[in-house]
């Protein structure tokens, strides 16, 4: 299946609450977001719900600019033969991004190792 909707943003997250869970989930104003199932999940969770503003891509500034990264460096740039090609490359390609590359306005940290530094030891251990 290639279309997002609920019940693949709830897999997503599930599997996410796995590693960490969040205080807030911003998202914008897609169908998914504003469904009553997403909305009672996020409530059941304990966590607080935060909405872009309608056509305000500024409000989710990081992960928009994740996309264009992804987009430009990746991409754009490969052509797929199929679906498990391209879902192999994404999986590179957020590895590479989250654990391996550095980051300046992440002080030359990746990401993985700035956010979650005691869970990155745990592996290393």
């Amino acid at each position: 299946d290639d279309t997002l909707d609920t019940r693949m943003v709830l897999n997503a997250l599930n599997k996410a609450f796995k590693i960490a869970k969040p205080q807030i989930l911003n998202s914008d104003q897609g169908c998914q977001f504003t469904s009553q199932q997403y909305i009672d999940f996020v409530k059941e969770n304990g966590i607080r719900q935060s909405m872009d503003g309608k056509s305000r891509w500024a409000d989710n500034i990081m992960i928009e600019r994740w996309f264009r990264s992804f987009k430009y460096e990746e991409a754009y740039l490969t052509q797929y033969n199929n679906i498990k090609e391209a879902r192999a490359a994404i999986k590179r390609y957020v590895h590479t991004y989250n654990f391996e590359r550095y980051h300046s306005a992440l002080d030359y940290h990746t990401p993985a190792e700035y956010y979650y530094p005691a869970m990155l030891m745990s592996y290393v251990a």
